[in-house]
C-alpha cells in the first residue's frame, strides 16, 4: 500500500466512485458572460465546483492494490496519469440579474426612505413612468407588489414604521366646516326676505362677508382642503367672480344689452343659496371618493385594474352632489347656469385636493374670463368705430334665443366638461391618492 493513500474503508471508496461515474457532465449555459436562469419547468442543475475530480490509484480498494503488487513484483509501475485541467469557473450572475429589486431600491432610496406607506412608493414610481409591464421585469405582477417589497426592504433609521392609523369617524368634526356655508347663506336669505331699505342692504353686505368666511373655512379644513402648497390664490378670485355673476350677472347683461345699465338691476340670490347648501354633500362625496379609492388599491391587481375601478367611482362622486344641487335649485329657483357652475366648482376642488391645482385654476379662469368677455363685447359694440357693432352679435343672438342665463350655462358647462375629461384620467391614477 502506498503511503500517500489515506486509510479509507473500501465501501466508502466504492460509493464515491459510483457517484462520480454516474454524475452527468456539468456544462452551464453561459450567454454573454451571464449565467442563464433555468427554463420554466426545467430542474435546477448543480453548479460545478470548478475543480475536476481526480480518480487516483487510491480510489481502488486496499486489498486489490496489495494483491496486484504481490502478484507482479517485477512489473514497472504504471506511469502517472496526466493531471486533468481544472474546469473553468462558471460565470457568476450579474448583481442586477440576481436581485434586480436591489438596484431599483438604491436608485430610488430617498423615495422609499421617506414614504410612510407602500402607496407613496407606488405613486412615485407611477409618476416616473412605471407600469405593470415594467414591474414584470422586476419579477412582480404589478407596481403595488413591487412597492411593497421596496417599502419592506429599505431601512428607516432603525425605526420600525408606524402602523397606519385607523380611519377616524365622521363625528370628529372634519365635516362640520362644510355645513358653515349653508348656514351662513340660509341666515342671509332669511334676513333679506324680512328686511327692507337700508337695513336690507346692510344684511346683504354682512351676509356676503359671513358666507365668504364660511367658504374659506370649508376649503381649508375637512375633505375639501388642499394639501400644503396645493392652493392657488387666483382660483379663489375667479371663484368669487363666478359666484357674483351667478347672483347679478343675468340682470346686468340684460340691462347692458338694452343700453344700460340705468340703475340697480335684478339680483338672483337663490342660486347662490343652493350652491352654499350643496357644499355639505360635495364634501361628503369628496371624502367618500378618497376613502374608497385608497381602499381599492388593496383589491386591485394592477394599475389598469385600479383605474378601471376608480373611474365609475369618480362619476358617482360628481353625480351625487349635482343631484343634490338640482333638488336645492328646484326649491330656491332653478337655473341651468348655477347647475353648470356647481359642476365646475366641484371638479375644480377635487382636482385641487388631489394635487392638480393648475388645471383647476386654468378652468376657473377661462370660465370667468369668458363671462367678463360677454359683458365687455356688448359694451365695446357701443364704441363708434366701424365694425365694432359686430362684437355684440353672438351674445345678442344667444340671449334673444335662450335668455341671459345661456352665458353662464355655456361657459361653465364647457369648462366643467373639460375638467371632467381631465379628471377621468388624472384621478384614476394611484399617484393622485398618495396623500390622504
Amino acid at each position: 500500500m502506498r503511503g500517500s493513500a489515506a486509510p479509507t474503508s473500501p465501501g466508502a471508496w466504492d460509493a464515491r466512485s459510483e457517484a462520480l461515474l454516474g454524475t452527468p457532465a456539468l456544462t452551464p449555459r453561459n450567454t454573454g458572460g451571464v449565467l442563464d436562469a433555468p427554463a420554466a419547468g426545467e430542474p435546477l442543475e448543480a453548479q460545478p465546483s470548478g475543480i475536476a475530480p481526480e480518480v487516483t490509484e487510491a480510489a481502488t480498494t486496499d486489498g486489490a492494490t496489495t494483491e496486484a503488487a504481490d502478484a507482479s513484483p517485477a512489473a514497472p509501475p504504471a506511469p502517472p496519469a496526466a493531471p486533468t485541467p481544472p474546469a473553468p469557473p462558471a460565470a457568476r450572475p450579474r448583481h442586477g440579474t440576481a436581485d434586480p429589486v436591489k438596484v431599483l431600491m438604491h436608485r430610488h432610496r430617498e423615495l422609499c426612505a421617506r414614504a410612510v406607506d407602500p402607496l407613496e412608493i407606488a405613486a412615485g414610481l407611477e409618476v416616473q413612468g412605471f407600469t405593470d409591464r415594467t414591474a414584470a421585469r422586476f419579477r412582480h405582477r404589478d407596481v403595488f407588489s413591487l412597492a411593497e417589497e421596496l417599502y419592506a426592504r429599505v431601512p428607516r433609521d432603525g425605526e420600525a414604521p408606524a402602523p397606519p392609523a385607523p380611519p377616524r369617524p365622521d363625528t370628529d368634526g372634519r365635516l362640520l366646516p362644510a355645513l358653515a356655508p349653508g348656514a351662513a347663506a340660509a341666515l342671509t336669505g332669511v334676513g333679506l326676505a324680512t328686511t327692507h331699505g337700508p337695513v336690507r342692504l346692510a344684511v346683504g353686505v354682512t351676509g356676503a362677508l359671513l358666507l365668504t368666511a364660511a367658504l374659506l373655512l370649508a376649503v381649508r379644513r375637512g375633505p375639501l382642503r388642499a394639501p400644503a402648497g396645493g392652493g392657488a390664490p387666483a382660483a379663489g378670485l375667479w371663484t368669487g367672480w363666478l359666484a357674483a355673476y351667478a347672483v347679478c350677472g343675468d340682470g346686468l347683461l340684460t340691462q347692458v344689452l338694452s343700453g344700460g345699465p340705468d340703475g340697480p338691476w335684478d339680483l338672483t340670490p337663490g342660486p347662490l343659496l343652493a350652491l352654499a347648501l350643496a357644499v355639505a354633500p360635495a364634501a361628503w362625496s369628496a371624502r367618500l371618493f378618497a376613502d374608497r379609492a385608497r381602499r381599492r388599491i388593496g383589491d386591485s391587481r394592477g394599475l389598469a385594474d385600479f383605474a378601471a375601478g376608480v373611474r365609475p367611482l369618480l362619476l358617482g362622486t360628481v353625480a351625487l352632489p349635482l343631484l343634490a344641487l338640482a333638488l336645492l335649485l328646484a326649491v330656491t329657483g332653478f337655473s341651468p347656469g348655477a347647475l353648470a357652475l356647481g359642476a365646475l366648482l366641484l371638479l375644480a376642488r377635487l382636482l385641487t385636493v388631489h394635487g392638480f391645482p393648475e388645471k383647476a385654476s386654468a378652468a376657473l379662469a377661462a370660465a370667468g374670463a369668458a363671462e367678463a368677455l360677454a359683458l365687455t363685447s356688448v359694451l365695446a359694440a357701443r364704441v363708434p368705430v366701424p365694425g365694432f357693432d359686430a362684437l355684440a352679435a353672438p351674445v345678442r343672438a344667444a340671449v334673444d334665443t335662450w335668455g341671459p342665463g345661456v352665458v353662464p350655462t355655456l361657459v361653465c358647462g364647457a369648462a366643467a366638461l373639460g375638467l371632467l375629461a381631465h379628471a377621468t384620467g388624472s384621478l384614476s391614477r394611484a399617484s393622485a391618492h398618495a396623500t390622504p
